[in-house]
């Protein structure tokens, strides 16, 4: 495994400034923006598309500092009911598989959206419960007429375009937000669909992200290294259903952290084990959203944290028994 990061965090810096600070700490791989949430600070998409010469100088930069690009990530909402703003982000991402086949590139990271409750809906609807029972009504309208049919055509084009892992974050407010319905849309649309696994959507939502990663075997696709720190004084009180604003860290139940600020450093050796038994082998990409700290501290604290737990090394022979 590697040590790498998300440079959506840097994108103050120009794409050789992050580099060369990245590369300095000691990572290994970084995962570009590629348009729709992450934007296109340090890539530009179409002018890559459109010159060979330039596409073979953005690769040779990143490169050329021993690092690699651990996937495109062009996170965003295209079945979101403003059908603007869904085909903007639908674009994006043909774009960015586009450009990940031009680069080399074997994962395209997103979200799987979320459409509105029912057709003519302004805005998007997660439904969390089963009752009322229009909220199954919406959740049968939301699959079978717009989730299924958009990704089993959308993962056709990445399978003609030669991108075969779309890294799908399970993300609360889309449709797949866990194991569960990550698995369901594989099986719906095809095994191009896999798991961008960030564990810190998981532990607030009460899932064990280990138990999450031997349920995902053979489709996690690209992981981000982010933790959760579930703040019990709030969340025994209020639960853990929070939409108060992120900055509002004393009245929130939880709040994401860097790397072993959330969660001890025994669940993080027990995550790259769990990752190693699956025979996960790539990335474990840093995605900095602690507002507790600086991008800068919060990146270096995380690097130093996850090298000095990550397995570089091949597994050994079990000779002893």
């Amino acid at each position: 495994m590697k040590v790498g990061v998300f440079t959506v965090i840097l994108r103050s810096m120009p794409l050789d400034q992050a580099l060369d600070y990245l590369a300095a700490l000691g990572v290994q791989t970084v995962e570009i923006g590629t348009g729709a949430y992450p934007g296109i600070d340090h890539c530009d998409v179409q002018a890559l598309l459109a010159s060979d010469a330039k596409a073979q100088e953005f690769r040779q930069k990143i490169e050329s500092r021993g690092l690699k690009i651990s996937c495109l990530s062009v996170h965003g909402n295209p079945i979101h009911p403003n059908a603007e703003l869904a085909a903007q982000h639908h674009a994006a991402f043909e774009q960015t598989v586009r450009l990940a086949a031009k680069l080399g590139v074997e994962v395209v990271a997103t979200f799987s959206g979320c459409p509105g409750g029912a057709p003519g809906d302004r805005q998007p609807n997660w439904v969390t419960c089963p009752w009322p029972p229009e909220y199954l009504e919406i959740l049968d309208y939301q699959w079978n007429d717009v989730v299924i049919p958009y990704w089993a055509k959308t993962t056709e084009f990445a399978r003609r375009e030669g991108i075969r892992q779309i890294a799908l974050e399970m993300h609360p407010g889309f449709v797949v937000y866990n194991p569960e319905t990550l698995l369901k849309l594989r099986a719906a649309a095809g095994k191009e669909i896999g798991a961008n696994f960030d564990p810190s959507h998981l532990i607030w939502q009460g899932i064990d992200p280990c138990a999450a990663v031997r349920a995902l075997q053979g489709a996690i696709y690209h992981v981000h290294a982010k933790d959760t720190s579930i703040q019990t004084w709030n969340s025994l009180t209020n639960g853990v259903l929070d939409t108060k604003h992120y900055g509002q860290e004393l009245q929130r139940s939880w709040l994401f952290r860097t790397v072993g600020y959330g969660s001890s450093r025994q669940f993080w050796c027990d995550f790259v084990s769990a990752l190693r038994m699956i025979g996960y082998d790539h990335a474990l990409s840093i995605e900095h959203e602690d507002s507790l700290m600086t991008a800068r501290e919060g990146l270096e604290k995380a690097i130093s944290f996850l090298q000095s737990i990550v397995l570089q090394e091949p597994k050994g022979s079990v000779d002893w028994a």
